[in-house]
Protein backbone atom coordinates (compact mmCIF):
# COMPACT_ATOMS: atom_id res chain seq x y z
CA UNK A 1 0.00 0.00 0.00
CA UNK A 2 1.19 3.51 -0.78
CA UNK A 3 2.47 5.36 2.30
CA UNK A 4 1.00 8.74 1.30
CA UNK A 5 -2.47 10.00 2.14
CA UNK A 6 -2.95 13.73 1.46
CA UNK A 7 -5.62 16.33 0.85
CA UNK A 8 -5.41 18.92 -1.88
CA UNK A 9 -4.66 21.62 0.72
CA UNK A 10 -1.24 20.04 1.35
CA UNK A 11 -0.15 20.54 -2.26
CA UNK A 12 -0.46 24.28 -2.52
CA UNK A 13 2.53 25.31 -4.60
CA UNK A 14 5.12 27.73 -3.33
CA UNK A 15 4.46 31.12 -5.00
CA UNK A 16 6.59 31.41 -8.13
CA UNK A 17 7.84 34.85 -7.14
CA UNK A 18 8.93 33.53 -3.73
CA UNK A 19 10.87 30.65 -5.28
CA UNK A 20 12.56 32.96 -7.79
CA UNK A 21 13.51 35.50 -5.10
CA UNK A 22 14.93 32.73 -2.92
CA UNK A 23 17.03 31.42 -5.83
CA UNK A 24 18.31 34.91 -6.66
CA UNK A 25 19.22 35.58 -3.03
CA UNK A 26 21.07 32.28 -3.03
CA UNK A 27 23.19 32.77 -6.14
CA UNK A 28 23.70 36.53 -6.63
CA UNK A 29 25.57 37.43 -3.39
CA UNK A 30 29.29 36.83 -3.73
CA UNK A 31 29.44 37.35 -7.49
CA UNK A 32 30.26 41.08 -7.45
CA UNK A 33 32.75 43.16 -5.46
CA UNK A 34 35.45 40.51 -5.17
CA UNK A 35 38.58 39.19 -6.88
CA UNK A 36 39.23 35.59 -7.90
CA UNK A 37 39.76 33.66 -4.68
CA UNK A 38 42.54 31.22 -3.93
CA UNK A 39 42.60 27.59 -5.04
CA UNK A 40 39.72 26.38 -7.25
CA UNK A 41 38.05 29.74 -7.92
CA UNK A 42 41.20 31.50 -9.12
CA UNK A 43 42.48 28.44 -11.00
CA UNK A 44 39.16 28.04 -12.84
CA UNK A 45 39.12 31.71 -13.74
CA UNK A 46 42.71 31.40 -14.99
CA UNK A 47 41.72 28.73 -17.51
CA UNK A 48 38.73 30.79 -18.69
CA UNK A 49 40.84 33.94 -19.02
CA UNK A 50 43.57 32.09 -20.92
CA UNK A 51 41.01 30.68 -23.36
CA UNK A 52 39.37 34.06 -23.90
CA UNK A 53 42.71 35.71 -24.68
CA UNK A 54 44.40 32.77 -26.40
CA UNK A 55 44.36 30.67 -29.53
CA UNK A 56 42.39 27.60 -30.61
CA UNK A 57 44.86 25.29 -28.86
CA UNK A 58 44.11 27.06 -25.55
CA UNK A 59 40.41 26.31 -26.04
CA UNK A 60 41.00 22.63 -26.79
CA UNK A 61 43.78 22.01 -24.21
CA UNK A 62 42.93 23.81 -20.93
CA UNK A 63 45.89 25.66 -19.41
CA UNK A 64 46.66 28.65 -17.19
CA UNK A 65 48.84 30.99 -19.24
CA UNK A 66 51.05 28.10 -20.30
CA UNK A 67 50.68 25.81 -17.28
CA UNK A 68 49.01 22.74 -18.76
CA UNK A 69 45.96 21.28 -17.01
CA UNK A 70 45.71 17.93 -18.76
CA UNK A 71 43.33 16.58 -16.12
CA UNK A 72 40.75 19.29 -16.79
CA UNK A 73 37.85 18.88 -19.21
CA UNK A 74 36.91 22.08 -21.04
CA UNK A 75 33.13 22.58 -21.01
CA UNK A 76 32.78 24.78 -17.92
CA UNK A 77 35.73 26.90 -19.04
CA UNK A 78 34.31 27.30 -22.54
CA UNK A 79 31.19 28.87 -21.02
CA UNK A 80 33.25 31.26 -18.87
CA UNK A 81 35.57 32.17 -21.75
CA UNK A 82 32.62 32.96 -24.03
CA UNK A 83 31.16 35.22 -21.34
CA UNK A 84 34.52 36.98 -20.94
CA UNK A 85 34.71 37.62 -24.68
CA UNK A 86 31.11 38.82 -24.89
CA UNK A 87 30.72 40.78 -21.64
CA UNK A 88 34.25 41.34 -20.34
CA UNK A 89 34.50 44.76 -21.98
CA UNK A 90 31.49 45.89 -19.92
CA UNK A 91 31.86 44.13 -16.56
CA UNK A 92 35.54 43.26 -16.40
CA UNK A 93 36.90 39.80 -17.08
CA UNK A 94 36.61 38.45 -13.51
CA UNK A 95 32.94 39.41 -13.14
CA UNK A 96 32.14 38.20 -16.66
CA UNK A 97 33.64 34.81 -15.83
CA UNK A 98 31.57 34.64 -12.64
CA UNK A 99 28.41 35.12 -14.70
CA UNK A 100 28.94 31.47 -15.63
CA UNK A 101 27.95 30.74 -12.02
CA UNK A 102 24.47 32.09 -12.80
CA UNK A 103 24.23 29.89 -15.90
CA UNK A 104 25.36 26.75 -14.09
CA UNK A 105 23.05 27.33 -11.13
CA UNK A 106 20.01 28.11 -13.29
CA UNK A 107 20.53 24.93 -15.31
CA UNK A 108 20.93 22.77 -12.20
CA UNK A 109 18.01 24.26 -10.26
CA UNK A 110 15.65 23.93 -13.24
CA UNK A 111 16.77 20.34 -13.87
CA UNK A 112 16.19 19.34 -10.23
CA UNK A 113 12.71 20.87 -10.32
CA UNK A 114 11.78 19.22 -13.63
CA UNK A 115 13.07 15.80 -12.58
CA UNK A 116 11.00 15.79 -9.40
CA UNK A 117 7.99 17.04 -11.37
CA UNK A 118 8.30 14.32 -14.05
CA UNK A 119 8.64 11.58 -11.47
CA UNK A 120 6.05 13.04 -9.10
CA UNK A 121 3.24 13.25 -11.65
CA UNK A 122 3.49 9.53 -12.50
CA UNK A 123 0.58 7.39 -11.31
CA UNK A 124 2.65 5.13 -9.02
CA UNK A 125 3.91 8.17 -7.08
CA UNK A 126 0.45 9.61 -6.43
CA UNK A 127 -1.08 9.50 -2.93
CA UNK A 128 -3.96 7.19 -2.07
CA UNK A 129 -7.39 8.34 -3.15
CA UNK A 130 -9.54 9.54 -0.28
CA UNK A 131 -12.88 7.90 0.39
CA UNK A 132 -14.85 11.10 -0.21
CA UNK A 133 -12.51 12.72 -2.70
CA UNK A 134 -10.39 15.81 -2.14
CA UNK A 135 -7.02 14.24 -2.94
CA UNK A 136 -4.60 16.44 -4.94
CA UNK A 137 -4.48 16.43 -8.73
CA UNK A 138 -1.48 14.67 -10.27
CA UNK A 139 0.04 17.87 -11.67
CA UNK A 140 -0.45 19.78 -8.40
CA UNK A 141 1.19 16.96 -6.45
CA UNK A 142 4.12 16.79 -8.87
CA UNK A 143 4.57 20.56 -8.74
CA UNK A 144 4.61 20.59 -4.94
CA UNK A 145 7.17 17.79 -4.81
CA UNK A 146 9.29 19.70 -7.32
CA UNK A 147 9.18 22.78 -5.09
CA UNK A 148 10.28 20.64 -2.15
CA UNK A 149 13.17 19.13 -4.14
CA UNK A 150 14.42 22.57 -5.11
CA UNK A 151 14.22 23.81 -1.51
CA UNK A 152 16.26 20.79 -0.34
CA UNK A 153 18.75 21.46 -3.14
CA UNK A 154 19.18 25.06 -1.95
CA UNK A 155 19.52 23.96 1.68
CA UNK A 156 22.36 21.50 0.95
CA UNK A 157 25.36 22.77 2.89
CA UNK A 158 27.98 21.18 0.64
CA UNK A 159 26.64 22.93 -2.45
CA UNK A 160 26.78 26.44 -1.03
CA UNK A 161 30.44 27.32 -1.56
CA UNK A 162 31.08 25.11 -4.60
CA UNK A 163 28.15 26.59 -6.50
CA UNK A 164 29.73 30.07 -6.19
CA UNK A 165 33.14 29.16 -7.63
CA UNK A 166 34.25 29.62 -11.24
CA UNK A 167 35.22 25.97 -11.36
CA UNK A 168 34.13 22.87 -13.23
CA UNK A 169 32.57 21.33 -10.11
CA UNK A 170 29.74 23.91 -10.21
CA UNK A 171 28.76 22.77 -13.70
CA UNK A 172 29.27 19.10 -12.82
CA UNK A 173 26.53 19.23 -10.17
CA UNK A 174 24.15 20.91 -12.61
CA UNK A 175 24.82 18.42 -15.39
CA UNK A 176 24.23 15.49 -13.03
CA UNK A 177 20.79 17.01 -12.46
CA UNK A 178 20.33 17.47 -16.23
CA UNK A 179 21.29 13.85 -16.89
CA UNK A 180 18.84 12.72 -14.20
CA UNK A 181 16.12 14.84 -15.80
CA UNK A 182 16.87 13.35 -19.22
CA UNK A 183 16.84 9.84 -17.74
CA UNK A 184 13.48 10.45 -16.02
CA UNK A 185 12.03 11.73 -19.29
CA UNK A 186 13.44 8.71 -21.17
CA UNK A 187 11.88 6.27 -18.70
CA UNK A 188 8.62 8.23 -18.84
CA UNK A 189 8.57 8.38 -22.66
CA UNK A 190 11.19 6.04 -24.16
CA UNK A 191 11.57 7.69 -27.56
CA UNK A 192 14.70 7.99 -29.70
CA UNK A 193 14.73 11.77 -29.14
CA UNK A 194 14.64 11.33 -25.37
CA UNK A 195 17.44 8.76 -25.49
CA UNK A 196 19.55 11.04 -27.69
CA UNK A 197 19.02 13.87 -25.18
CA UNK A 198 20.15 11.58 -22.38
CA UNK A 199 23.27 10.68 -24.37
CA UNK A 200 24.10 14.34 -24.97
CA UNK A 201 23.67 15.11 -21.25
CA UNK A 202 26.01 12.26 -20.28
CA UNK A 203 28.53 13.30 -22.94
CA UNK A 204 28.54 16.91 -21.73
CA UNK A 205 28.99 15.65 -18.17
CA UNK A 206 32.12 13.81 -19.34
CA UNK A 207 33.38 17.12 -20.75
CA UNK A 208 33.04 18.78 -17.35
CA UNK A 209 35.33 16.98 -14.89
CA UNK A 210 36.14 13.38 -15.85
CA UNK A 211 34.60 10.24 -17.30
CA UNK A 212 34.13 8.61 -13.89
CA UNK A 213 30.91 10.43 -12.93
CA UNK A 214 29.02 9.79 -16.20
CA UNK A 215 30.19 6.16 -16.17
CA UNK A 216 28.78 5.63 -12.68
CA UNK A 217 25.62 7.48 -13.65
CA UNK A 218 25.24 5.13 -16.63
CA UNK A 219 25.62 2.19 -14.28
CA UNK A 220 22.75 3.43 -12.11
CA UNK A 221 20.49 4.01 -15.12
CA UNK A 222 21.30 0.58 -16.59
CA UNK A 223 20.55 -1.03 -13.23
CA UNK A 224 17.10 0.56 -13.09
CA UNK A 225 16.37 -0.38 -16.70
CA UNK A 226 17.54 -3.97 -16.13
CA UNK A 227 15.36 -4.42 -13.05
CA UNK A 228 12.05 -3.06 -14.32
CA UNK A 229 12.21 -1.30 -17.69
CA UNK A 230 13.87 -3.57 -20.27
CA UNK A 231 12.52 -1.60 -23.24
CA UNK A 232 14.42 1.47 -22.00
CA UNK A 233 17.60 -0.60 -21.70
CA UNK A 234 17.56 -1.41 -25.41
CA UNK A 235 17.03 2.24 -26.34
CA UNK A 236 19.77 3.35 -23.97
CA UNK A 237 22.35 0.94 -25.33
CA UNK A 238 21.44 1.61 -28.96
CA UNK A 239 21.15 5.42 -28.86
CA UNK A 240 22.12 7.11 -25.58
CA UNK A 241 25.39 5.29 -24.95
CA UNK A 242 26.91 5.84 -28.43
CA UNK A 243 25.99 9.53 -28.31
CA UNK A 244 27.48 9.83 -24.80
CA UNK A 245 30.76 8.37 -26.07
CA UNK A 246 30.83 10.45 -29.25
CA UNK A 247 30.65 13.84 -27.46
CA UNK A 248 33.90 13.60 -25.45
CA UNK A 249 35.57 11.60 -28.25
CA UNK A 250 35.15 14.58 -30.59
CA UNK A 251 36.94 16.85 -28.11
CA UNK A 252 39.73 14.35 -27.44
CA UNK A 253 40.45 13.95 -31.15
CA UNK A 254 40.39 17.73 -31.69
CA UNK A 255 42.77 18.23 -28.78
CA UNK A 256 45.08 15.56 -30.13
CA UNK A 257 45.41 17.21 -33.53
CA UNK A 258 45.74 20.74 -32.11
CA UNK A 259 48.18 20.17 -29.24
CA UNK A 260 49.58 16.69 -29.80
CA UNK A 261 48.08 15.33 -26.57
CA UNK A 262 47.42 11.62 -26.65
CA UNK A 263 43.75 10.63 -26.66
CA UNK A 264 44.22 8.20 -23.78
CA UNK A 265 46.03 10.72 -21.54
CA UNK A 266 42.76 12.07 -20.19
CA UNK A 267 41.38 8.56 -19.69
CA UNK A 268 44.50 7.49 -17.80
CA UNK A 269 44.33 10.54 -15.53
CA UNK A 270 40.78 9.63 -14.56
CA UNK A 271 41.85 6.07 -13.92
CA UNK A 272 44.68 7.25 -11.66
CA UNK A 273 42.17 8.96 -9.38
CA UNK A 274 40.87 5.54 -8.38
CA UNK A 275 42.41 3.56 -5.55
CA UNK A 276 41.56 0.69 -3.25
CA UNK A 277 39.36 1.84 -0.35
CA UNK A 278 40.68 1.89 3.18
CA UNK A 279 38.87 2.04 6.48
CA UNK A 280 40.16 5.47 7.49
CA UNK A 281 39.05 7.07 4.22
CA UNK A 282 35.58 5.51 4.45
CA UNK A 283 35.16 6.79 8.02
CA UNK A 284 36.31 10.29 6.98
CA UNK A 285 33.86 10.30 4.07
CA UNK A 286 30.98 9.24 6.30
CA UNK A 287 31.80 12.02 8.77
CA UNK A 288 31.88 14.56 5.94
CA UNK A 289 28.59 13.29 4.54
CA UNK A 290 26.76 14.09 7.77
CA UNK A 291 27.08 17.85 7.27
CA UNK A 292 27.94 18.06 3.56
CA UNK A 293 24.69 16.38 2.44
CA UNK A 294 22.45 17.85 5.14
CA UNK A 295 19.43 18.02 5.15
CA UNK A 296 18.93 15.80 2.09
CA UNK A 297 20.39 12.55 3.41
CA UNK A 298 18.12 11.88 6.44
CA UNK A 299 14.94 12.73 4.51
CA UNK A 300 16.11 10.65 1.53
CA UNK A 301 16.87 7.69 3.81
CA UNK A 302 13.38 7.99 5.26
CA UNK A 303 11.88 8.13 1.75
CA UNK A 304 13.52 4.81 0.83
CA UNK A 305 12.19 3.23 4.02
CA UNK A 306 8.68 4.64 3.66
CA UNK A 307 8.38 3.54 0.01
CA UNK A 308 10.16 0.20 0.48
CA UNK A 309 7.10 -1.74 -0.70
CA UNK A 310 6.54 0.58 -3.69
CA UNK A 311 10.02 0.80 -5.24
CA UNK A 312 8.96 2.17 -8.61
CA UNK A 313 10.68 4.70 -10.86
CA UNK A 314 10.26 7.76 -8.60
CA UNK A 315 12.26 6.03 -5.85
CA UNK A 316 14.26 3.50 -7.83
CA UNK A 317 15.92 5.94 -10.25
CA UNK A 318 17.36 8.51 -7.77
CA UNK A 319 18.18 5.75 -5.27
CA UNK A 320 20.12 3.71 -7.85
CA UNK A 321 21.99 6.83 -8.97
CA UNK A 322 22.91 7.66 -5.36
CA UNK A 323 24.23 4.14 -4.87
CA UNK A 324 26.27 4.17 -8.08
CA UNK A 325 27.73 7.65 -7.53
CA UNK A 326 28.62 6.73 -3.95
CA UNK A 327 31.25 4.37 -5.36
CA UNK A 328 33.30 7.42 -6.35
CA UNK A 329 33.50 8.51 -2.72
CA UNK A 330 34.94 5.12 -1.75
CA UNK A 331 37.28 4.42 -4.67
CA UNK A 332 38.50 8.00 -5.32
CA UNK A 333 40.20 9.08 -2.08
CA UNK A 334 41.96 12.02 -3.75
CA UNK A 335 38.69 13.64 -4.84
CA UNK A 336 38.00 15.19 -1.39
CA UNK A 337 34.53 16.71 -1.19
CA UNK A 338 34.25 16.89 -4.99
CA UNK A 339 33.19 13.24 -5.04
CA UNK A 340 30.22 14.09 -2.81
CA UNK A 341 28.91 16.94 -4.96
CA UNK A 342 27.23 14.74 -7.63
CA UNK A 343 25.20 13.08 -4.86
CA UNK A 344 23.31 16.28 -4.04
CA UNK A 345 20.82 16.38 -6.99
CA UNK A 346 19.64 12.74 -6.73
CA UNK A 347 19.46 12.98 -2.93
CA UNK A 348 17.38 16.17 -3.14
CA UNK A 349 14.99 14.53 -5.60
CA UNK A 350 14.76 11.36 -3.52
CA UNK A 351 14.21 13.38 -0.35
CA UNK A 352 11.29 15.21 -1.98
CA UNK A 353 9.34 11.93 -1.99
CA UNK A 354 10.05 11.57 1.71
CA UNK A 355 8.33 14.87 2.54
CA UNK A 356 4.74 13.51 2.25
CA UNK A 357 5.57 10.64 4.60
CA UNK A 358 7.40 12.56 7.34
CA UNK A 359 5.83 12.40 10.79
CA UNK A 360 4.97 15.58 12.62
CA UNK A 361 7.71 14.97 15.18
CA UNK A 362 10.37 14.65 12.47
CA UNK A 363 9.17 17.86 10.78
CA UNK A 364 9.30 19.74 14.09
CA UNK A 365 12.80 18.39 14.81
CA UNK A 366 14.10 19.59 11.42
CA UNK A 367 12.42 22.96 11.92
CA UNK A 368 13.83 23.56 15.38
CA UNK A 369 17.28 22.42 14.37
CA UNK A 370 17.20 24.90 11.49
CA UNK A 371 15.84 27.70 13.64
CA UNK A 372 18.33 27.26 16.47
CA UNK A 373 21.45 26.50 14.40
CA UNK A 374 21.00 28.89 11.49
CA UNK A 375 19.70 31.73 13.65
CA UNK A 376 22.74 31.33 15.93
CA UNK A 377 25.09 31.43 12.92
CA UNK A 378 23.32 34.51 11.57
CA UNK A 379 23.61 36.18 14.96
CA UNK A 380 27.33 35.41 15.13
CA UNK A 381 27.82 36.92 11.65
CA UNK A 382 26.13 40.11 12.80
CA UNK A 383 28.17 40.17 16.01
CA UNK A 384 31.41 39.63 14.08
CA UNK A 385 30.57 42.50 11.73
CA UNK A 386 29.83 44.74 14.71
CA UNK A 387 33.17 43.76 16.26
CA UNK A 388 35.09 44.66 13.08
CA UNK A 389 33.31 48.00 12.80
CA UNK A 390 33.37 49.14 16.44
CA UNK A 391 35.93 46.96 18.23
CA UNK A 392 33.28 45.44 20.50
CA UNK A 393 33.28 42.69 21.71
CA UNK A 394 37.04 43.26 21.97
CA UNK A 395 38.15 39.61 21.92
CA UNK A 396 36.10 38.86 18.80
CA UNK A 397 37.49 41.95 17.07
CA UNK A 398 41.02 40.94 18.06
CA UNK A 399 40.56 37.46 16.58
CA UNK A 400 39.10 38.85 13.33
CA UNK A 401 42.01 41.24 12.77
CA UNK A 402 44.56 38.62 13.80
CA UNK A 403 43.22 36.34 11.04
CA UNK A 404 43.61 39.15 8.49
CA UNK A 405 46.60 41.34 9.46
CA UNK A 406 46.48 44.75 7.85
CA UNK A 407 42.77 44.62 7.06
CA UNK A 408 40.99 47.97 7.20
CA UNK A 409 37.21 47.67 7.76
CA UNK A 410 34.95 49.56 5.40
CA UNK A 411 31.31 50.59 5.73
CA UNK A 412 28.88 49.96 2.87
CA UNK A 413 25.37 51.30 3.43
CA UNK A 414 23.86 49.34 0.54
CA UNK A 415 25.29 46.03 1.82
CA UNK A 416 23.97 46.84 5.30
CA UNK A 417 20.47 47.49 3.93
CA UNK A 418 20.46 44.14 2.12
CA UNK A 419 21.62 42.36 5.27
CA UNK A 420 18.90 44.07 7.34
CA UNK A 421 16.20 43.28 4.78
CA UNK A 422 17.28 39.63 4.67
CA UNK A 423 17.22 39.36 8.45
CA UNK A 424 13.73 40.88 8.62
CA UNK A 425 12.62 38.45 5.91
CA UNK A 426 13.94 35.56 8.03
CA UNK A 427 11.92 36.75 11.03
CA UNK A 428 8.78 36.98 8.90
CA UNK A 429 9.41 33.47 7.58
CA UNK A 430 9.76 32.20 11.14
CA UNK A 431 6.48 33.85 12.11
CA UNK A 432 4.69 32.33 9.12
CA UNK A 433 6.08 28.82 9.64
CA UNK A 434 5.98 28.59 13.45
CA UNK A 435 3.02 30.86 14.11
CA UNK A 436 0.57 29.83 11.39
CA UNK A 437 1.71 26.17 11.13
CA UNK A 438 0.83 25.62 7.44
CA UNK A 439 0.08 22.10 6.22
CA UNK A 440 1.86 22.30 2.85
CA UNK A 441 4.37 19.56 2.02
CA UNK A 442 7.40 21.80 1.66
CA UNK A 443 6.98 23.29 5.15
CA UNK A 444 9.55 20.83 6.51
CA UNK A 445 12.44 22.31 4.51
CA UNK A 446 11.49 25.94 3.93
CA UNK A 447 13.27 27.04 7.11
CA UNK A 448 16.39 25.05 6.22
CA UNK A 449 16.68 26.66 2.78
CA UNK A 450 15.70 30.11 4.05
CA UNK A 451 18.25 29.96 6.88
CA UNK A 452 21.07 28.86 4.57
CA UNK A 453 20.23 31.70 2.18
CA UNK A 454 20.16 34.19 5.08
CA UNK A 455 23.59 33.15 6.34
CA UNK A 456 25.08 33.32 2.85
CA UNK A 457 23.60 36.78 2.19
CA UNK A 458 24.98 38.06 5.51
CA UNK A 459 28.44 36.64 4.77
CA UNK A 460 28.53 38.10 1.27
CA UNK A 461 27.41 41.55 2.42
CA UNK A 462 28.74 42.18 5.93
CA UNK A 463 31.87 40.02 5.73
CA UNK A 464 32.72 40.25 2.02
CA UNK A 465 35.54 42.84 2.34
CA UNK A 466 37.20 40.76 5.07
CA UNK A 467 36.80 37.50 3.10
CA UNK A 468 38.07 39.10 -0.10
CA UNK A 469 41.13 40.41 1.74
CA UNK A 470 41.92 36.94 3.07
CA UNK A 471 41.22 34.97 -0.10
CA UNK A 472 42.50 37.30 -2.85
CA UNK A 473 46.05 37.60 -4.22
CA UNK A 474 45.47 41.21 -5.28
CA UNK A 475 47.93 42.80 -2.83
CA UNK A 476 50.88 40.50 -3.51
CA UNK A 477 50.14 40.52 -7.27
CA UNK A 478 50.33 44.32 -7.30
CA UNK A 479 53.63 44.22 -5.40
CA UNK A 480 55.05 41.73 -7.88
CA UNK A 481 53.83 43.68 -10.90
CA UNK A 482 55.38 46.88 -9.55
CA UNK A 483 58.83 45.21 -9.39
CA UNK A 484 58.77 44.28 -13.07
CA UNK A 485 59.90 46.82 -15.68
CA UNK A 486 57.47 48.42 -18.10
CA UNK A 487 58.81 46.30 -20.95
CA UNK A 488 60.15 42.76 -20.62
CA UNK A 489 59.77 39.49 -22.49
CA UNK A 490 58.52 36.98 -19.92
CA UNK A 491 58.78 35.48 -16.43
CA UNK A 492 59.60 31.84 -15.73
CA UNK A 493 57.81 30.17 -12.81
CA UNK A 494 59.05 27.51 -10.42
CA UNK A 495 56.65 25.71 -8.05
CA UNK A 496 54.01 28.44 -8.52
CA UNK A 497 50.55 26.90 -8.13
CA UNK A 498 47.66 27.25 -10.60
CA UNK A 499 45.66 29.71 -8.48
CA UNK A 500 48.71 31.89 -7.82
CA UNK A 501 49.77 31.85 -11.47
CA UNK A 502 46.29 32.86 -12.62
CA UNK A 503 46.04 35.66 -10.04
CA UNK A 504 49.49 37.09 -10.84
CA UNK A 505 48.81 37.01 -14.58
CA UNK A 506 45.43 38.75 -14.27
CA UNK A 507 45.84 41.03 -11.25
CA UNK A 508 49.57 41.76 -11.59
CA UNK A 509 49.80 41.64 -15.42
CA UNK A 510 52.71 39.20 -15.20
CA UNK A 511 53.69 37.70 -18.58
CA UNK A 512 54.54 34.09 -17.84
CA UNK A 513 56.54 31.94 -20.24
CA UNK A 514 54.98 29.13 -22.23
CA UNK A 515 56.34 25.63 -22.92
CA UNK A 516 59.11 25.79 -25.52
CA UNK A 517 60.06 29.43 -24.83
CA UNK A 518 63.69 30.40 -24.28
CA UNK A 519 64.70 31.18 -20.66
CA UNK A 520 63.16 34.47 -19.51
CA UNK A 521 64.82 37.51 -17.94
CA UNK A 522 62.97 36.90 -14.66
CA UNK A 523 62.26 33.88 -12.48
CA UNK A 524 59.43 33.70 -9.93
CA UNK A 525 59.82 31.04 -7.24
CA UNK A 526 57.28 29.92 -4.67
CA UNK A 527 59.35 28.61 -1.76
CA UNK A 528 56.90 28.04 1.09
CA UNK A 529 59.28 25.95 3.15
CA UNK A 530 61.31 29.06 3.99
CA UNK A 531 58.52 30.07 6.38
CA UNK A 532 59.15 27.01 8.54
CA UNK A 533 61.16 27.64 11.69
CA UNK A 534 64.89 27.13 11.12
CA UNK A 535 64.52 26.57 7.35
CA UNK A 536 67.47 27.42 5.15
CA UNK A 537 67.15 29.33 1.90
CA UNK A 538 67.44 27.08 -1.11
CA UNK A 539 70.61 27.72 -3.08
CA UNK A 540 70.09 29.50 -6.38
CA UNK A 541 72.10 29.96 -9.52
CA UNK A 542 74.86 32.56 -9.25
CA UNK A 543 73.38 34.33 -12.28
CA UNK A 544 70.18 35.07 -10.35
CA UNK A 545 69.75 38.31 -8.40
CA UNK A 546 66.97 38.60 -5.84
CA UNK A 547 64.73 41.58 -6.67
CA UNK A 548 61.77 41.04 -4.36
CA UNK A 549 60.18 38.64 -1.95
CA UNK A 550 56.74 38.86 -0.43
CA UNK A 551 53.58 37.11 0.60
CA UNK A 552 49.99 37.82 1.43
CA UNK A 553 49.74 39.26 4.91
CA UNK A 554 46.73 37.01 5.60
CA UNK A 555 48.62 33.84 4.66
CA UNK A 556 51.52 32.49 6.72
CA UNK A 557 52.20 29.52 4.48
CA UNK A 558 53.20 31.06 1.12
CA UNK A 559 56.33 32.96 0.12
CA UNK A 560 57.25 34.27 -3.33
CA UNK A 561 60.67 35.43 -4.57
CA UNK A 562 61.43 37.21 -7.83
CA UNK A 563 64.89 36.91 -9.41
CA UNK A 564 66.54 38.61 -12.37
CA UNK A 565 68.75 36.55 -14.63
CA UNK A 566 72.10 38.06 -15.55
CA UNK A 567 72.71 38.20 -19.30
CA UNK A 568 75.04 35.41 -20.55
Amino acid sequence: MKPVRLSAAATIALPRWGLIVLCLLYILPGIIRRDPWKVDDAAGFGIMWTMANGSLSDWLAPNIVGLQAWNEAPLAYWVGALLIKSAGWLTGDALAARLSILVFFAVGALAVWLTAFILGRRSEAQPLKLAFGGQPAALDYGRTLADGALLIYLASLGLLLRSHETAASALQVSLVAVALCAAAYTFDRPTLRAAAGLGIALGLLALTVSWITPLLLCAGIVLVAWIRYRVVLKTFLAVALPVAIAVPAAWLLSRHYSSGAEVNDWLILGWRELAAPNAKHVVDVLKMMVWFLWPAWPIAAWAVYAWRSQMTLHILLPFAVVLSLSLATVFAPSARDHALLPLIPPLAILAAFGLPTLKRGAINAIDWFSVMTLSAIAGFIWLGWLAKQTGWPPQLAKNAFRAAPGFQPEFNAFALLIALASSIGWLLLLYWRLGRRPSVLWRAVVLSSGGVVLCWVLLMTLWLPWLNYRQSYASVAEQLGAKLPATYRCVDAEDVGPAQRASFAYLGHVKFSRPGDAPCEFLLVQDDRLLAKGAQMKSVDAQLTLLWQGRRSADRHELFRLFRRSPP
